[in-house]
């Protein structure tokens, strides 16, 4: 009887293990797919900004044609963002699209036709919801990569994550310029 009661405890704390380790091994797949999935919800939305793009720098060429120079650094950006193959270059290409149109909205400052010309309102006031979904996108992202990356260096999935090489994940950087602290000054 003795006997009995030590295998069947000793069945019961193996199926409790394997429990266990199916259990972690799951939440780790599941937060590493959450992490693709929400990379992926910031690559549709700087799709969706891409593709609004050329139909802005158009609108834009009518007006300012002289401002060749500002229009063809949005285009290179806007390549740069679609020809990025990892979450570093996206980032960085992402960076720079951000600063070219930002230039660009402060080159059509300087052009009051322009700033009314309802096409081009419009494209901006889409683009300006575009770049809010991408910046919650980020959000989003850097909090699963967080969750993830946590899974992966804590005890006891650590070992589950090495194990099964589980590598963690880069987080959506801002760029420098960003995050420095601006200089006030009142004249």
């Amino acid at each position: 009887m003795d006997n009995l009661i030590i295998w069947i405890i000793i069945i019961i704390l193996v199926i409790f293990a394997i429990v266990t380790i199916v259990h972690m091994y799951n939440n780790l797949v599941g937060l590493r797919n959450r992490v693709q999935n929400s990379y992926a919800q910031i690559d549709v939305q700087l799709k969706r900004r891409n593709d609004l793009i050329p139909n802005l720098v158009e609108t834009v060429k009518g007006y300012a044609s002289h401002e060749k120079g500002v229009l063809e650094e949005v285009t290179k950006a806007r390549t740069g963002v679609m020809n990025a193959t990892n979450i570093e270059e996206a980032s960085a290409a992402d960076n720079q699209l951000t600063g070219a149109l930002k230039t660009l909205f402060a080159v059509a400052e300087n052009y009051p036709d322009l700033k009314a010309n309802s096409n081009f309102q419009q494209l901006q006031s889409e683009l300006t919801d575009t770049e809010d979904k991408i910046s919650y996108a980020r959000q989003f992202y850097n909090d699963v990569v967080l969750k993830y990356n946590n899974a992966c260096q804590m005890f006891p999935t650590s070992m589950l994550a090495k194990l099964f090489r589980f590598k963690q994940e880069s987080f959506y950087k801002a760029p420098e310029a960003e995050t420095a602290v601006p200089e006030v000054k009142f004249d």
